[in-house]
């Protein structure tokens, strides 16, 4: 790591309608570096990024690279200063091929035309040198989420930019390409290429990063070296205080079964899932990406059509064609990509808090508007959503308050069921307790969780049973009470 400074941002301010997003935040990367920001959802992280990209133009403050001030004024000027941003919530064009995506506004010309030819071979060979199986002439929307996010990574890495910022880049990628992921990190630092690393998972940082920097609402906390600080310490810096419990949960003896599905396939991904959830319990579905856990759920949910197999709904046959079907039986599904499946995001908090139950404070061309401030209200406080009010645009919201919102939409419903696919995706430390503490509320009042989630931690401590998928089938199922470790959900996970 070099002892010259390659970026400098000093006394960053930027505020939006009822919030003060950053507030005199100072932060510095060497050449060479892997430099991870922390903090809780809200506390500052994207909005800092997005001000350095040229997203927001900041209010206050400076930022220096290589000693230089420069004016960040927009993207371009972002990428004309050496800058590359993988976000968080993809931006890739869906209807565009890879090839598209990565040279999109840098097209290869020929005689005043896009020359494909040469573009589909130069992005093969940057798909190759970082080792992805992923055609160029693919389409974007055909890919997995988690391949989407690999082609976000040679994207960014296609601009051969001094300072590159990754904005929670495993969230959607399994732990093969996690190991990949850390190898390309790795040589990119003995080029000299400075990284700034978000992630709300501590073995990452442990793994990877040099210093870590932590915000807390908008403010500067420290800076510490990865290697002499614990964990303990990072979280304390992160909530501002000590977090006695991290996952709550209160096993009790499950009830009657709610829901029962025998050898469900769709012709893709799902070639024979059957599995059983009981009243009062949650249970988790681990396996690799492209196991068909979540295509599983979308069966279940009426979203993807099933071809062959059955669903009992509290022991009866259930004709589960659409999601008004789903919800008929009393089955809500939190989808994984909440930007592309689940919110609106130029709507209200309110909006999005009461989308599902309409009916609950409309009639016929009259709204009850105190009843929709009641019942969003309602679960704004229960999940504890940070929002300066209910008429906030949920796209100005973190993503873990984000995902607040998407759960407390869908608690709203009064479902028996509740499908939870990656609930705490992107979200920080002391969210993720209080949705565990939630989930915990919510299953000793009766309710059946189903939990996707790609952290076995996540897996082994809040389920009572939890279910292994692996090529479209359910591998096998352990007890909580039978001391499962990581290493037996691998193995059936990748047999």
């Amino acid at each position: 790591m070099s002892e010259k400074i390659l970026l400098q941002m000093k006394n960053i301010h930027k505020s939006f309608p009822g919030v003060n997003a950053l507030q005199g935040v100072d932060f510095e990367l060497f050449p060479g570096e892997v430099h991870a920001l922390l903090g809780e959802n809200g506390a500052g992280k994207s909005t800092l990024i997005k001000v350095l990209g040229g997203i927001y133009i900041a209010e206050e403050g400076d930022i220096f690279i290589e000693g230089k001030k420069v004016a960040i004024d927009g993207v371009n000027a972002s990428h004309d200063n050496g800058i590359s941003i993988i976000h968080q919530e993809l931006v890739l064009v869906p209807h565009m091929t890879v090839a598209e995506n990565i040279f999109l506004g840098r097209e290869p010309l020929k005689g005043g035309f896009i020359d494909h030819e040469t573009m589909e071979r130069e992005a093969e060979k940057l798909l190759d040198d970082y080792h992805m199986s992923i055609s160029p002439a693919a389409f974007v929307k055909d890919l997995t989420i988690a391949q989407q996010q690999m082609v976000e990574i040679v994207k960014a890495i296609s601009y051969r930019s001094k300072i590159l910022v990754m904005d929670e880049p495993t969230s959607s990628i399994s732990d093969k390409e996690v190991e990949f992921l850390f190898d390309t990190m790795r040589m990119l630092v003995k080029k000299g290429v400075g990284i700034i690393y978000i992630s709300h998972k501590m073995d990452e940082l442990e793994q990877i990063c040099d210093r870590v920097t932590v915000l807390r609402d908008g403010t500067y906390v420290g800076t510490n070296v990865v290697k002499n600080t614990s964990r303990d310490q990072l979280i304390s810096m992160m909530v501002g205080r000590e977090l006695t419990k991290y996952y709550t949960r209160d096993y009790k003896e499950p009830g009657e079964v709610v829901l029962k599905c025998e050898n469900i396939t769709d012709g893709k991904m799902v070639k024979g899932a059957s599995f059983e959830l009981r009243q009062g319990e949650i249970i988790g579905f681990a396996g690799l990406v492209g196991a068909g856990r979540s295509e599983t759920m979308k069966c279940i949910f009426g979203l993807t059509p099933y071809l062959s197999g059955e669903i009992y709904v509290n022991e009866k046959p259930a004709k589960i064609r659409s999601p008004l079907d789903a919800m008929k039986y009393k089955i809500a599904l939190v989808p994984e990509d909440r930007k592309q499946e689940g919110l609106y995001p130029v709507q209200s908090v309110r909006f999005n808090s009461t989308i599902e139950v309409l009916k609950s404070f409309i009639n016929g061309i009259l709204v009850d508007q105190k009843k929709e401030e009641e019942i969003a209200g309602k679960y704004i406080e229960m999940m504890d959503t940070k929002t300066p009010s209910q008429d906030q645009l949920i796209g100005n919201l973190s993503g873990g308050n984000q995902q607040k919102v998407m759960i407390g939409r869908w608690l709203a419903t009064s479902p028996d069921i509740l499908i939870l696919d990656e609930p705490t995706r992107g979200v920080d430390v002391g969210a993720k307790s209080e949705i565990y503490a939630a989930m915990n509320e919510l299953v000793k009042e009766g309710m059946s969780i189903i939990m996707i989630s790609s952290e076995l931690p996540e897996i082994l401590n809040m389920s009572d049973r939890v279910y292994v998928m692996c090529d479209g089938k359910t591998a096998g199922c352990f007890h909580h009470s039978e001391n499962i470790t990581q290493e037996q959900i691998m193995k059936l996970a990748a047999k």
